[in-house]
């Protein structure tokens, strides 16, 4: 019975996934961490994991990249690299989307009539995405080459 029932969480996990797949679940998830879906990026991470046969565990590990507490540096950081890609002259009328009217539905008419600032942020965290996507590949791949003892005998690139 145990060994059913480790046989079936090794399956459902991928636990026996090569390095590559595992470190290509891994930056899917870091993908969709820095990605402007925000809110969506759980169910999302769980979606292409089941659809692609990625490695559930290695791509919500990536998705989770993006926390309570790295969530504005990254969408800070893909806020002002998207201000860098997109020259917007400053909105005429700029108004006050300060805490104390999130709640109010001027709030999201305001916003909706400015939605063009959102072009920045949302062009800044997809390039930002992608950039540290491919740079999560290799470095999530070495690590788990050198955890498993630098045995390439399971990589079909090796």
């Amino acid at each position: 019975m145990r060994t059913t029932f480790k046989d079936f969480f090794r399956k459902r996990l991928a636990l026996d996934d090569t390095p590559e797949r595992i470190a290509l679940a891994f930056a899917v998830g870091v993908f969709l961490a820095f990605s402007p879906l925000l809110g969506l990026h759980t169910v999302l991470g769980i979606a292409i994991a089941f659809i692609f046969g990625l490695n559930r565990v290695a791509v919500l590990l990536g998705v989770f990249v993006n926390n309570p507490w790295t969530l504005v540096p990254i969408y800070t950081a893909g806020a002002y690299l998207g201000e860098l890609l997109v020259d917007l002259p400053p909105a005429p009328g700029y108004p006050d989307f300060g805490w104390s009217r999130l709640w109010t539905a001027r709030y999201w008419v305001d916003l909706a009539a400015h939605w063009r600032l959102l072009v920045p942020v949302a062009l800044g965290s997809t390039v930002l995405a992608v950039l540290v996507a491919l740079l999560s590949y290799p470095l999530a791949l070495y690590v788990l080459r050198q955890r498993r003892g630098g045995d390439r005998s399971t990589s079909p690139l090796a």
